[in-house]
Order: structure tokens, then sequence, then C-alpha cells
């Protein structure tokens, strides 16, 4: 997987998108130069999941963007999806290779260098640094890694790394700087006022950090 595809991520949030709604929000995003969207939806139940998922699937292939399923390979199987992401306490990657074949991708959340290693030995295609900064969208974990969690992930593993929880336009160049490959966001771009202006200036962002970080190798 090119790491190039992870530098702006946008997980969906159809609370925060508003009465613009999650597809218009993409839209928008994908126009300012997101190529990869993770669908999440907590609420939604499964029909409407899946009417989600092939709309936003049919839209990131207008704009050459993958779109991914938060946790449910049976919601990306039935759309067609690219593929899903998985955390600590879903199914494990080899079954999702099972289920959705060789070319899908498969992302897993982790927080400990020895999570990084088994999502690496289990065939993940990427690996999401889960809460770097403290987030009011993820409120199910300990506690945020903070940059240096991200610069163990990066020492774990040789997989293409994305981090993730209360990333923005501030702080983003120094989460790539860390190590990451780019960085994923849910509130910065769903609940900006100007979803393509917030993307453009989180773009800037990751390239800065990718400059940084190769001026201190």
């Amino acid at each position: 997987m090119n790491p190039e595809r992870l530098s702006l991520y946008l997980v969906t949030d159809p609370e925060l998108a508003g009465t613009r709604g999650v597809l218009e929000v993409c839209r928008r995003a994908l126009r300012a130069g997101v190529r990869l969207i993770q669908l999440r939806d907590k609420r939604a139940q499964d029909e409407e999941l899946v009417a989600q998922a092939r709309a936003l699937r049919q839209l990131c292939r207008e704009h050459g963007a993958w779109l991914l399923v938060n946790d449910r390979i049976d919601i990306a199987a039935a759309a067609g999806a690219d593929g899903v992401h998985l955390g600590q306490d879903d199914a494990p990657p080899e079954e999702a290779r099972r289920k959705l074949g060789s070319s899908a991708i498969v992302g897993v959340s982790v927080r400990t260098p020895e999570e990084a290693r088994r999502a690496e030995r289990a065939g993940a295609d990427y690996i999401a640094a889960n809460l770097v900064f403290p987030t009011a969208t993820k409120t199910d974990l300990p506690g945020p890694i903070g940059l240096e969690g991200v610069r163990a992930l990066r020492r774990a593993s040789r997989l293409p790394l994305v981090a993730i929880g209360g990333i923005n336009a501030g702080n983003a160049s120094e989460v790539v700087a860390a190590g990451a490959d780019g960085v994923a966001v849910v509130s910065a771009v769903m609940a900006a006022a100007d979803p393509a202006a917030a993307c453009r200036a989180l773009l800037d962002a990751v390239a800065k950090g990718r400059c940084r970080r190769e001026r201190d190798a």
C-alpha cells in the first residue's frame, strides 16, 4: 500500500456532518484531495449502512479514492467497499482477508508496539495510532498515546502508519514529523464550516511535517 494514500484519511460522522449530510461533506473533501474515506456510523441499521457505503463507494470511484468500512466486514462485502478498518476487539485481519479477498485493504487500530507487530504479522496493510491527542469523538480508550507513542509505533512496524485522535491543522505536522505517514480526522473536517478549506490546510500541514522529518533524519 502506498503510504501517500494515508496523507489525509477522513472518518465519517453523521452528527458532525449536520444538515449537509455525510455524502456532501465527503464530496467536498474528495475534491480537496482526500483519497481514503472510512465509513463509520455506529447507529445506522444494516440496510441503511449498506446504502451509505454504496453511495460513498461510487463517490470515491469518481475521485480515484478508496472506501473502507469501520469494523463491519459483512457491510464492506455487501457494498463492494475497498476494505475494512478493524479495532483490537473486532475480527482479526486474517478473517477480513478471507472474506474480502486478497486485494482488499485491511487496516488495524493499535496503541502499543506489540499490537503493531501483531497486526503486521497478521497481514494488515496499514496500522492506525489510536488516540494521539484527547478528543470527544473517542471516549472508550484509556488516554492519548502522544507523540512518543507515535514514535514507538513507527519503530515497531514497517507498515504504513496513520495517526488519529484530536488531530487538526495546528498539530498535524508534528504528528507526521514524529513518524506518521498521514493523519486521520473526524471533526476537523466533518464539523468544519468549509470542509474543502480544512482539507487543504491539513494536507499542507502533512507536507510540512514530512519536510521536517526528512530534514531531521
